[in-house]
This record gives structure tokens, sequence and C-alpha cells, in this order.
């Protein structure tokens, strides 16, 4: 499935808006996103947008259902799912692609020709935040799919911010050890399999493109680029094709961030676009860094990567969810021993450095994506003094210089194991089954 197949079926189920006014890219773009968000989990297309040649779609990652249903995952299976996929990843490598002639009805195009969206207040200026860059280690030729924002600067210059975790930061240092230029190309508007394995968290000698294919259980139709010789997936509405210039580093920003607060200017890498064109037609995607499409992914795979960890190390795991935000961590338990809550809670902590800052254990009758249940089961099941975990002084989020960051959170909100029967939840006979239209 393409985006353009999504899309329809988004259409066609009532999941997506059409907004046909004229809509500034300068901030007017976003707040309506916001605005939309605010009421309903609906995907945006918006058909009119002020100086672009092409339509911007936007908000179609943006809940875990719709994340489940693109994996093939039950509604409440997605942890389950997303690392079964885990494990099959390595299967599709020498099948994860076929390679197909180039389409002879690409079209040209200039950065300047697309849109020009420009989120939030203080951002420097325009960004491309739904690009996934495709990309080879120099020496070993294991690819690598991954989101980093890019300031517009020109139709040949992108600022980018490679963050240091991240895998092709490690590419590009070391080509840049070698005084080399390092390809690479950013895909906008990729089909969904695509889109979720660049935002997966994989060992570093593993393809994305693979773990793409193992969603699909096909390969992905792939042609060569035009300016080096990475592969390009066949169904992305927008490539770009360009380099990152060795030892040469930029201001860039300030950004909106993921967390909802700015990052600062910064001396970034370099992207030299060498090469734009689109599809007949073309379809942007816009994503708002902070909304529900730009954290929902990255909260359900951080969610799974703990459920593998916790899974490996302690029992009776049933489920895990990061929400409200991705720092907040809630497992879900059948409870075995009175001390089994804590063992759950350090362990978690170990699952992820740079995510499980506050992190909740319940029982199984809480609803761990609902955060004001985790606090009432907290608040009414048992002591906040005793069973309230602080690791001090505990590194977290890598980009952390002022170690705001450091530090653990655990509580524990399950009920007594010996009195669990004076905890059972109140509950109304036959509410489910009421249709409130037949009594009004």
């Amino acid at each position: 499935m393409d985006i353009r197949s999504l899309i329809d079926e988004l259409d066609a189920s009532g999941e997506l808006l059409r907004i046909r006014k004229e809509v500034d890219p300068e901030y007017e773009l976003a707040a309506v996103i916001k605005t939309v968000q605010h009421s309903s989990n609906k995907s945006v297309l918006f058909e009119n947008v002020r100086g672009a040649t092409m339509p911007v779609v936007t908000n179609i990652y943006n809940s875990r259902q719709r994340l489940c249903q693109m994996i093939g995952a039950e509604p409440d299976g997605f942890c389950l799912r997303w690392n079964d996929l885990h494990e099959h990843t390595n299967g599709r490598v020498g099948k994860e692609s076929t390679l197909i002639d180039r389409p002879e009805d690409l079209i040209d195009r200039r950065l300047s020709d697309m849109p020009q969206i420009t989120y939030h207040e203080k951002d420097a200026g325009p960004y491309f935040t739904s690009a996934i860059f495709l990309a080879k280690h120099p020496d070993t030729g294991v690819e690598n799919l991954s989101f980093h924002r890019s300031m517009f600067v020109s139709d040949t210059e992108l600022r980018v911010r490679l963050g240091s975790s991240h895998d092709l930061c490690t590419f590009q240092a070391a080509a840049e050890e070698k005084g080399n230029y390092l390809d690479a190309v950013m895909l906008i508007g990729v089909e969904p399999s695509l889109f979720l394995a660049g935002g997966a968290r994989l060992p570093a000698e593993w393809s994305e493109i693979a773990f793409a294919s193992a969603i699909n259980d096909a390969p992905i139709n792939r042609y060569k680029a035009r300016r080096s010789d990475l592969l390009i997936p066949a169904a992305t509405e927008i490539v770009i094709e360009g380099r990152f210039i060795p030892d040469e580093r930029r201001p860039e920003g300030p950004f909106g961030e993921f967390m909802g607060h700015y990052v600062e200017i910064g001396n970034n890498h370099v992207f030299e676009v060498l090469h734009a064109y689109t599809r007949s037609s073309p379809i942007f995607h816009g994503l708002l860094c902070g909304s529900n499409e730009d954290i929902s992914l990255l909260e359900a795979r951080t969610a799974a990567k703990t459920y593998r960890h916790l899974s490996q190390v302690v029992s009776g795991v049933v489920d895990v969810a990061c929400a409200p935000s991705v720092m907040n961590t809630t497992i879900k338990i059948k409870k075995q021993y009175e001390h089994h809550a804590k063992d759950v809670l350090m362990a978690a902590f170990d699952a992820d450095e740079d995510y499980n800052k506050i992190c909740a254990v319940v029982d199984e009758d809480v609803n761990i994506y609902d955060f004001n249940e985790v606090l009432w089961a907290f608040a009414t099941r048992g002591r906040a003094d005793t069973r309230t975990v602080v690791i001090p002084d505990r590194p977290g989020f890598y980009r952390d210089e002022h170690r705001d960051h450091w530090g653990r959170l655990g509580l524990d909100a399950t009920c007594p194991l010996d009195r669990k029967d004076e905890f059972v939840r109140n509950s109304v006979p036959e509410e489910t089954a009421i249709n409130l239209a037949d009594y009004l």
C-alpha cells in the first residue's frame, strides 16, 4: 500500500478531512492541524497550500489504533506484533527489495516548489519534518532509514540535526573521517511500512528496509537513484538526492521539538541537494512535531521495546504503554507476589536509557492508555510513601546537557495481593449495552 491508497481508504471510511480553502504554510497550516487534533483523530488533506504546487496530507499516523491496523495487530496487541516483526527482520535480508526500472513519469522539481511549512512561532523558517533519510554505511553497506529535521535554506542546501545516538550520525562520521561526502536521499510521502520502519529502533547492523519488508511480508520495489548507488522505494512521492558535506557545520534552529520546547540554534550538518523529483501529481506529507502524529509511533515502539526487555527478565507482564508522553511508561502485570511490581519497575528502568523516566505498574483491570486511571490506582490502592521508587542521578535522554532528564521515578499502583478482593472495581450492570438515543 502506498500513501495514496492509504488516503483513499481514510477518505472512504470518513476519517479524512479535506481543506479546500487556501492555507498559508506559515503557521496557519499548523494551527489547523492542532485544531483538528483537539477534536478528533481524523487525517487532513490540504488541497490548496499557498505558494506550493502540491497538496499536503497530515495526521495519518496519529493514533495507536491506526498503527495497529498498519502492522496487522489486534487493538491491544501492538507490542506483541511489533516484536514479532522485529524477530523476523533478519529473515528478510537478501529478499527485502526488488529492483525495477526507474519510472518514466518522474518530474524534476526545486525544493522551493514544495510546501514551505513553518510550524511554530520561533522556528527559524520552513522545515522538512516527515522526511526519512536513506543512506548506507560507507564501510559495511548496511542501509538505514531515520528521521531528522531539516531546515530549508535554498534549493541546494538543507541544514540537518543528526542526533548523536542515531545510526545516520555514525554513517556520516565514518565517511567524514576519511574526508568523504556521505550520499543520502530524503524520502517524503513514503508507503506506511517504510514510515514505521524509519521510526523503529533496530541494532546498528540491521536494515530498516528489511523491517519494512517484514511488515509487508513482501519485498519493497525500488529503482536506482540518479546521483548515487542508493535504491529508491518506488512508491515514494518526493525524492531529494544529495550528500552530507564533510567537516562542515552551519547554524540551524531554533525549532519546536517533540518534547514541546524549542531546541536553540546549533551548528549542525549541511546537506547539499543534488537533484529533487516527484511522482506525477505528488502529495507532500507534513508532520507537526510534538503532535500526536509525531509521538504516537515513538511512544508505541518505546513501549514495544520495554515489553520485549521485561518479558526476558521478569514474569507476569501483560502489556506496556507510553502515555501521555514517551517519558511516561505504564506496565500492566498479573501480580504474582508482593514485591512483583517493584521488580518490574527496576527492570523497566533498564529497558530504555533515553525514555522510561516515570514508570508505573498497575493491575490487569487498569486502562494503561489512560493516565488518569493510572494515577487513580496509585492514589486509591495503597500508601504513597512505601510504593514510590526514586533512582537519583540516573542518566536519561541523550541530548540533555543540563541533566533535566536525569533520575527515575517509579510508582507501584497495584493493590496488595493478599487483599485483592477489597479492590474489585465498581461496575454497573448493562452499562455497555445502553444506547443513549433510545432514552432521548
